[in-house]
């Protein structure tokens, strides 16, 4: 296992690159120390507060892909529990601390994932901006 990535997968460089390309800004695998928890988002713009993840079919037990091994179950349905477990904890915790969050599976469109992150920047943008989350004075 320890071939598998945890950072710049192809997908996720793939996506990064779209990003950059279109003018975007961003940090990579940056590290939030949220109350409760300590999440390393894959891409994370930090202005807008939108944290995004792209996540393996494998190991985040797609629900179009995702596979469960037929060898060593004992050691495997646990420990993919244990993935999905931490993401959803890790949306939770992103979510309190006032965060987006996107998610993208490697088997989306790059042009799908691309729209998804830029509506989310857009949708971040818009809220930063309102007049009721602006300081008064």
């Amino acid at each position: 296992m320890r071939a598998n990535r945890r950072s710049d997968t192809k997908p996720e460089l793939a996506l990064r690159r779209a990003l950059h390309k279109q003018g975007y800004r961003y940090r990579k695998d940056y590290r939030l120390d949220l109350t409760g928890a300590r999440v390393r988002p894959d891409i994370a713009f930090t202005a807008r507060r939108v944290a995004v993840f792209v996540d393996g079919c494998f190991w985040h037990c797609c629900p179009e892909h995702g596979t469960q091994p037929a060898n060593n179950t004992w050691y495997w349905e646990p420990k993919l529990a244990r993935n999905v477990a931490r993401d959803r904890a890790a949306d939770a915790a992103l979510g309190a601390a006032g965060w987006s969050v996107v998610r993208i599976w490697e088997h989306e469109s790059l042009e799908a994932a691309v729209a998804a992150v830029v509506a989310a920047l857009a949708a971040a943008k818009a809220d930063r901006g309102s007049p009721s989350s602006r300081p008064i004075g």
